[in-house]
This record gives structure tokens, C-alpha cells and sequence, in this order.
């Protein structure tokens, strides 16, 4: 019997980051990408719209940032958010958890990238 696979919507003004982590979801047989955006006020109309099981969000982004994103979707339609940002400051990861997210995955910067080499 199939299973039916978890919806993603990616979040996140980077085309790189975007891009990165729609190659990651259609590399997983139990993922499927329903949706990108590259800001928070785009994301939002998108969540509303395509109702995705999962939100993977950044939070630094023009127009809505993740922050205010996170009160306004749990405010009108809760949905799991996973953030995924390279703003790896504990308060920030606190922050979005208490606003709503499920968990926070610090994205590796340049120079950790840099430094492993």
C-alpha cells in the first residue's frame, strides 16, 4: 500500500537555499514540494492556499520575516514549521520555537564550510 508523502512548502528568500532544499525533498521518496517562496508574505498566502503538511522557513527575509510569519500562520492556520536559517543565535531559536516552530536546524555558513576544508 502507498503512503501518501509529507507536502513541503519552502520558505526562504535565497534562490540557493531554495533550490538546495528542493533538491534534498525530491531526493526523499516520502517528501514532495508543493510550494517555494521567497518571502514571508508570499509564504503565507501560499501556506493558506496549499495547505502543506510541513513549512521548512528562514527567518531573515524581506517584506514578513519568519518571526512575524510564524505568529500570523499559527494565528489563522497552525501548520508544523521547521526553521532552517544560517541565524544561528540561541534567542532566535528560541524565539521562533515559542512563536510556533517544531524545531530549529542552524544552516552552515561559508566560513564553517571554509573552516572543515
Amino acid at each position: 500500500m502507498a503512503t501518501r508523502k509529507l507536502r513541503v512548502l519552502v520558505i526562504d528568500d535565497s534562490s540557493l537555499n531554495r533550490r538546495g532544499l528542493a533538491d534534498l525533498i525530491a531526493q526523499d521518496g516520502e517528501l514532495e514540494l508543493c510550494g517555494v517562496a521567497q518571502d514571508g508574505e508570499e509564504g503565507l498566502k501560499q501556506a493558506l492556499a496549499l495547505r502543506p503538511d510541513v513549512i521548512a522557513l528562514d527567518l531573515q527575509m524581506p517584506r514578513l520575516d519568519g518571526f512575524t510569519f510564524l505568529r500570523l500562520l499559527m494565528a489563522k492556520r497552525p501548520t508544523p514549521v521547521v526553521v532552517v536559517s544560517s541565524a544561528g543565535k540561541k534567542e532566535e531559536a528560541f524565539r521562533a520555537l515559542e512563536l510556533g516552530a517544531l524545531d530549529f536546524v542552524a544552516r552552515p555558513s561559508r566560513r564553517s564550510e571554509e573552516r572543515r576544508v
